[in-house]
């Protein structure tokens, strides 16, 4: 039986404290690129008050992400989720990882090939298959909800065996989802009403398409979607 899904509650660095009992399976934090090396120094003085588990994420912008995430892993003492991964930074990522004994996020564009592309590529590193989770990243959901979504069932199709064929090694890992956190940058998220719904339903699309981990930004949808069986 396919485990259960995990709900991720992402919060940026400064609304972490006030978050540390929320309602979530695992407490995101995430830094910004105009702050992150203040950032670094609130979240070592956090991280020994923090019981949950926990998934790290840069800021977004690779050539910063490539020197703050090896610095955020030299400050942690557990094992993470740590994210993003790409094809442009996991080559400075993936080794203090691999020390570290983390799981990493390795993003890729909506296209099946590439995300096995990458995940040889970062095991040939070194990084064990089971600490990947595959993002198939939404595209803004620029490219129509549906692509995205039959993207991740394809994934999840050729990652598992059935009766007659055995599953792609390089393709049988969890997938996480951030579409909730695309939903918020959509004008029709202004109303807050609005975006609440709007985080919901994408939560429920992509949990119906396989995902494994989905990241919200707000505590009501994250008690929405565990309320579901």
């Amino acid at each position: 039986m396919k485990d259960k899904v995990k709900y991720i509650l992402q919060i940026p660095v400064c609304d972490a404290e006030k978050n540390l009992n929320t309602d979530c399976d695992i407490l995101g934090i995430k830094f910004t690129r105009e702050n992150w090396e203040n950032e670094l120094a609130t979240f070592k003085n956090l991280l020994p008050k923090i019981k949950k588990p926990l998934m790290l994420g840069g800021c977004g912008e690779d050539s910063i992400d490539m020197t703050l995430l090896p610095q955020v892993m030299e400050i942690l003492d557990r094992e993470c989720i740590i994210g993003i991964a790409n094809e442009n930074n996991y080559k400075s990522i993936v080794p203090a990882v691999i020390k570290g004994g983390h799981k990493l996020i390795i993003r890729t564009p909506i296209d099946i090939n590439l995300a096995k592309e990458m995940n040889i590529l970062t095991s040939d590193m070194g990084l064990g298959l089971d600490k990947i989770l595959i993002d198939t990243d939404i595209g803004g959901l620029g490219y129509g909800f549906e692509y995205g979504y039959s993207i991740m069932e394809k994934i999840k199709l050729e990652g598992t065996c059935s009766d007659n064929k055995q599953g792609d090694k390089y393709l049988n890992m969890p997938l996480i989802s951030f579409a909730p956190e695309e939903t918020a940058k959509t004008k029709e998220a202004k109303d807050e009403n609005l975006a609440l719904y709007l985080e919901i339903a994408s939560a429920a699309g992509v949990l119906a398409a396989g995902a494994d981990y989905i990241v919200m930004t707000k505590q009501q949808a994250v008690n929405v979607m565990k309320g579901l069986v």
